[in-house]
């Protein structure tokens, strides 16, 4: 299924692949796609719940907030292939969200980013994207367009409100 899903999405070598329609399943396990709800740009994060970075989700919560009326979707996804720094389910890390950050953005169903990665993951980081190499750590960023292709990468220490990641999520959605 993953080798099918992969396919799917690089429908071409020489052309990026529509990161939009790649299947994902949300954190309640159902079948969906990041395009789903026809944003105009989805910011995807690796999150985890003991990290030093998980102060970010406040960060996120309020790009959310400041920005979902425009098209924005935050999109996070569980992943424990860093220090094991997510070791919850899916049903504890949303209990986590919501009770220490207030989340409301979606959340996904934990991922694979190393190794025998989630297709998604292998799309974002491939030649193609445009924006090639592994993921270093948690809360690692990609702004994908409303046309499915990526926009800009950040590293894991770029802060929600940073200037320039702000301006490229407006850019994006005018």
């Amino acid at each position: 299924m993953r080798f099918l899903a992969l396919l799917f999405a690089m429908t071409s070598l020489s052309a990026a692949p529509d990161l939009l329609r790649i299947p994902v399943k949300d954190i309640d396990g159902k079948d969906t796609t990041l395009g789903a709800g026809k944003p105009k740009a989805v910011l995807v994060v690796n999150v985890a719940s003991e990290c030093g970075y998980t102060r970010q989700y406040a960060g996120l919560q309020a790009l959310h907030e400041a920005f979902k009326d425009k098209g924005l979707t935050v999109a996070g996804f569980p992943c424990n292939d860093f220090g094991g720094q997510e070791p919850g389910d899916e049903k504890e890390i949303r209990r986590f969200c919501s009770a220490n950050f207030k989340v409301t953005f979606p959340l996904f169903s934990k991922v694979r980013i190393k190794g025998d990665a989630h297709p998604l993951y292998v799309a974002l980081t491939s030649k193609e994207s445009g924006r090639p190499g592994a993921v270093g750590w948690n809360f690692a960023k990609f702004l994908i367009g409303a046309d499915g292709k990526l926009i800009a990468r950040y590293d894991s220490g770029v802060e929600p409100d940073d200037p320039k990641l702000r301006a490229d999520i407006e850019k994006a959605l005018k």
